[in-house]
């Protein structure tokens, strides 16, 4: 059970938790929070991120990418604590019941047939996408896709999906705040990939950091930081009333400091704890956020 809860990688929950809240705080300043569409919503997006997880784990070790230059912590398939078949079902396992906890979702929201479909639609794709970042023949998470894959599921799908869900109407200004978790969920990735320039390359693993080179891949880490701020900063200005609103600022000393020991890291292994306060600091972001707008 150790080994399983170790390739869970459990630290990862706060940043999906994170983006589920959004939307959530979204919808409670718009007088439409339910708890029970709020539940489900979490309980799906913790499936999907462990399938990503023990997917991932399965995949970069068939492919090479779990090597023994990779600095990060060991994973299971890697170190033959776990065997690749049984990943392989363990994926299988975590694919259905994140169909299971979505359809639940789905049917509590009460929402029209046709918008049924529609997110069961998404919601296979989400799966799809978490299986295929680094498995199949061209897993796209080795073709520097990665980063918008996260955007878009970490952020435009679980932030607008979790408020529609609860209020059954969307508004474009959302796009702003739900940008704002994109692209801090993106910052944690790209932590990651740096950290793991040296074992990508040589196993063939074209992240956007590898491609970019270690300089530029820190300065669009910084640009990451400032353009998510900024999204939310822009979304109160369209609706300013108070000085309250902006106390999600709070959270800048936070990020200044992770950009900063991003920049000036002159070793991978530096960087493996600034993955964990990246996500925790998307979190509190999320959680001051919500206290500013409701």
């Amino acid at each position: 059970m150790k080994h399983w809860i170790e390739a869970m990688r459990l630290r990862t929950l706060p940043l999906a938790l994170a983006c589920i809240g959004m939307g959530a705080v979204l919808a409670l300043s718009d007088g439409s929070f339910n708890s029970l569409i709020f539940l489900l919503c979490c309980l799906t997006t913790i499936s999907l991120q462990i399938l990503s997880n023990l997917a991932n784990d399965y995949g970069d070790s068939i492919h090479g990418a779990d090597n023994a230059d990779r600095l990060g912590p060991l994973r299971a398939v890697q170190s033959g604590v776990i065997t690749s078949s049984k990943m392989r079902k363990a994926v299988i396992i975590t694919s259905v019941l994140s169909l299971i906890f979505g359809i639940m979702l789905l049917v509590v929201s009460d929402i029209s047939m046709k918008m049924f479909i529609g997110f069961i639609i998404l919601g296979l794709i989400a799966i799809a996408a978490a299986i295929l970042y680094t498995n199949g023949k061209l897993p796209y998470g080795y073709h520097g896709l990665g980063d918008l894959s996260v955007f878009l599921f970490f952020g435009l799908l679980a932030v607008l999906g979790t408020y529609f869900l609860q209020t059954k109407s969307l508004d474009l200004t959302l796009l702003l705040p739900a940008s704002s978790c994109g692209l801090f969920a993106v910052a944690v990735l790209n932590i990651n990939n740096i950290r793991d320039i040296k074992s990508d390359k040589i196993a063939g693993k074209h992240s956007l950091p590898v491609m970019l080179g270690l300089k530029k891949a820190k300065i669009y880490h910084l640009l990451l930081l400032f353009t998510g701020l900024a999204t939310s900063i822009i979304y109160v200005m369209l609706d300013y009333n108070s000085i309250n609103e902006l106390l999600f600022l709070l959270v800048m000393p936070l990020l200044i400091l992770n950009g900063l020991r991003v920049y000036k890291s002159e070793s991978e292994k530096s960087l493996d704890p600034l993955l964990k306060q990246m996500a925790l600091t998307t979190l509190l972001f999320v959680i001051l956020f919500g206290i500013s707008i409701n």
